[in-house]
């Protein structure tokens, strides 16, 4: 018997958490807007910032370059985001909301608003605070680490 007890290893919890609230979030929004979750996830960056570059998205989202250009692709397709034109590198060129994609923008975000909603349901404000600052400290400690060992392959 193994004296590693999977779970109660941080960075397992946040993972299955993380792919559990993804997948709620998916069963209940993307399929019925005909999003994967990176698509999604590219889309409210994109929303939220009026215009983000596909390195923009990456750095928000932590998605490596292959989903995240998989998913612009797919939304460039659908012509729910337009590229912006900038000279010279295109992984610079900003990306923006189409009307159509605006309005799926903006016919999720209370949807989604209303499911964080659910999920932290019960849980007292100051834990919800406490849960927020947990997250930010460990997400700028895992990029300071991540930094200190020179990245990681996307």
């Amino acid at each position: 018997m193994s004296s590693f007890d999977l779970d109660a290893f941080l960075p397992y919890r946040l993972s299955v958490t993380s792919n559990l609230v993804s997948r709620l979030f998916a069963r209940r929004y993307a399929d019925e807007f005909g999003l994967t979750i990176a698509e999604w996830r590219v889309m409210a960056v994109v929303g939220a910032d009026g215009r983000a570059s596909a390195v923009a998205v990456r750095a928000r989202t932590g998605m490596d370059k292959a989903k995240v250009s998989r998913a612009v692709a797919g939304l460039l397709a659908r012509r729910l985001v337009k590229r912006v034109a900038h000279r010279g590198d295109r992984r610079l060129e900003p990306l923006a909301l189409t009307p159509s994609g605006r309005a799926t923008f903006d016919a999720i975000v209370p949807r989604a608003r209303a499911l964080e909603a659910e999920l932290a349901d019960g849980l007292p404000e100051d834990q919800r605070a406490a849960l927020d600052a947990a997250l930010r400290h460990i997400a700028t400690r895992a990029a300071a680490l991540d930094a200190e060992a020179g990245g990681g392959p996307d």
